[in-house]
């Protein structure tokens, strides 16, 4: 595809049955003023309709907020959909109440990056404009 044009494209999700989304929100809110364009999927999306979106809307990344403790089984059937539509080049991070010893785990199954509670949104939007667009593998 060559070097994206344009500001990088968010899309911030709410998956399975979450019922708050005050934080996703924030973080939506605090990456648009970081100048990017973020498409936020409002609650109680299923893995199937976040990453139909992403691909949709041309996302760089999606950002996925998850406070039920079924962060294991989302971040995996938004990384295998991502797979399965050749869609990898979208980089997937996230936060919310994930336990310590999860996170590890999701970062072997592809999740770039986990935010946990005290996460600033300084700190994510740098993580973002730092990592999101990056050459996967350059040979330089």
């Amino acid at each position: 595809m060559g070097v994206a044009a344009g500001p990088i494209r968010v899309v911030v999700a709410k998956p399975g049955l979450d019922g708050h989304d005050r934080g996703a929100k924030v973080i939506a809110r605090a990456l648009r003023d970081a100048g990017m364009e973020v498409i936020y999927t409002g609650l109680h999306q299923t893995p199937e309709q976040i990453v139909d979106t992403a691909i949709q809307e041309d996302a760089d990344a999606i950002g996925l907020s998850i406070l039920s403790g079924a962060h294991n089984t989302l971040f995996a059937a938004v990384i295998d959909l991502l797979k399965e539509r050749e869609a990898e080049d979208i980089l997937v991070f996230g936060g919310g109440i994930i336990p310590e010893e999860d996170i590890a785990p999701l970062k072997e199954k592809g999740v770039a990056e986990l935010f946990t509670p005290g996460a600033t949104t300084t700190a994510i939007v740098e993580w973002v404009r730092e990592n999101v667009r990056q050459p996967a593998a350059s040979g330089g």
